[in-house]
Order: structure tokens, then C-alpha cells, then sequence
């Protein structure tokens, strides 16, 4: 099963913004069985299995297109993360992101997340989209921040199922 047909394509300078395929995920699972990657997620377990990434990509081809987008963030023709929007908080469409530790500070996922905005705004329609990060990586919250995100000033616990508890998360808004 290929669900490529229900995730759109969006191109930037650096990135392409598409489908899963059934051929990314060894490489995803490789790039997710990091203990720093993935305890600045909230669903992401680790270690990151072969059989993780099968269900995240069951779960990606599984969603409704009306309020689901998942994309792989491709560089030089390999996968390098993800990127999703989901149903978050007061029915608000929610993003969340990763990348591959060997792609962190190169400003690969500002590029993602402003290419990703770009293409909701204008083809999803989304005028409201909400984000968090744990409050131990600001890096993420400097992405947001550059992506046009705001802090909302509310800070609260987030399990991480990486970590095995709860920490705090900030949580921010964009408004197209």
C-alpha cells in the first residue's frame, strides 16, 4: 500500500515536502533510533524499530486528508525526518516535526516548517495552526520563532513516550 497519493508534494530551496513510501522507512527507523531525536517528541518511543516505523507509516496513510498531512522531508534525494499536521488542542490543527540528528542546525527545518505553513495557508486553507516544544529544546522553539510562531504563555506537562514521563512543553500559535 502507497499512500503518496493522499499527501501533496511541496518543493523548497533545499527540501521536498512529500508521501511516505514504503522504501523510507528503513532509513527513518535509522535516523529515529536516537535517543536525542526522539525524546523531543511526544509519540516516538526508544528505541525506534523497524516495526515503529511500519506503524507510523499504518498510521500515516491511515488519516483523514481533511485534517492529516504527513510528510517525509527529503535533502539530496534521501529521507531526513518528518513533518505532520494533526488535529490538536480546541480542534486546532496541530505540527510537529523531526529531523535526523546529521541535519540538525542547518536550517533544514525552518525551511520544512515555513515551506509547510506556505502550503497550509494556500492550499489547506488553514488560517490557525498550533505548536508546542519541550521547554529543553530551544532550538525548536527558535524554528517556530522564525516560522512566524508566537508563544501563547501557557506551559505545561507533555508525556514523552521517549523519555518514559511528563515535561513541560511551551505552546505557541501561528496565524496566517
Amino acid at each position: 500500500m502507497s499512500c503518496l497519493a493522499l499527501s501533496p508534494h511541496v518543493e523548497s530551496p533545499r527540501l521536498r515536502l512529500r508521501g511516505v513510501r514504503p522504501g523510507d522507512l528503513p532509513r527513518l527507523a535509522e535516523l529515529a533510533n536516537d535517543y536525542d531525536v526522539v525524546k523531543m517528541t511526544g509519540s516516538m518511543p526508544y528505541p525506534y524499530t523497524a516495526a515503529d516505523a511500519e506503524a507510523f507509516y499504518e498510521k500515516a496513510c491511515a488519516g483523514d486528508p481533511a485534517d492529516h498531512a504527513t510528510f517525509v522531508l527529503e535533502h539530496e534525494d534521501a529521507p531526513i525526518g518528518v513533518l505532520s499536521f494533526t488535529p490538536g488542542p480546541f480542534a486546532r490543527t496541530e505540527i510537529g516535526y523531526w529531523l535526523g540528528r546529521p541535519f540538525w542546525g542547518r536550517g533544514l527545518a525552518t525551511e520544512a516548517v515555513r515551506a509547510a505553513l506556505g502550503w497550509a495557508r494556500g492550499d489547506w486553507r488553514k488560517k490557525l495552526v498550533l505548536a508546542c516544544h519541550y521547554a529543553d529544546n530551544p532550538a525548536s522553539g527558535q524554528v517556530l520563532i522564525k516560522s512566524g510562531f508566537l508563544y501563547t504563555g501557557d506551559v505545561e506537562p507533555k508525556v514523552s513516550k521517549a523519555r518514559g514521563e511528563a515535561a513541560p512543553v511551551r505552546w505557541m500559535v501561528w496565524l496566517a
